[in-house]
């Protein structure tokens, strides 16, 4: 297998990672798959009679985003999966990306000057050689052009 991994947010934010995506897509014809990871971690703390609750509605809020994402490739003539997995955001893109032997991830760049990130600049120089290390992927962010 070959093809496009999209990880996505939500948000304002992802709109132009959607379109990078869906435009690497239309240029190199391979195949589009928009990634959501839903973290829990931020609920550690929280109830466990809670925590089913708010993974269940993480989960649907994840397929409801991707949806959109497939909808606008659709209207540009791509065809996309849509995928949401739970755990570790990292290490679920990693191992999305292993399984499907993506040519390409594409991010959003998150930004940085947020306290509520989870990359800092840093963070997210070390996740880039990673995941290009572990997967052979070349990692693209909206701003840029694939190679």
């Amino acid at each position: 297998m070959s093809g496009i991994v999209c990880a996505v947010r939500g948000g304002p934010a992802s709109k132009s990672t959607i379109a990078k995506a869906i435009a690497l897509a239309q240029r190199t014809g391979l195949p589009l798959y928009f990634l959501y990871v839903a973290n829990l971690d931020f609920l550690s703390q929280t109830p466990t009679s809670r925590v089913h609750t708010i993974s269940q509605e993480m989960h649907e809020m994840g397929e409801f985003i991707l949806l959109m994402a497939q909808e606008k490739s659709a209207r540009q003539g791509i065809s996309a999966e849509g995928m949401v997995r739970h755990g570790s955001v990292s290490e679920e893109v990693i191992d999305l990306v292993q399984e499907l032997e993506a040519d390409y991830l594409v991010l959003g760049k998150p930004q940085v000057a947020r306290d509520d990130t989870v990359f800092t600049e840093d963070l997210l120089r070390e996740f880039i050689a990673r995941t290009e290390d572990q997967t052979g992927a070349t990692v693209v962010f909206p701003e840029e052009d694939a190679q």
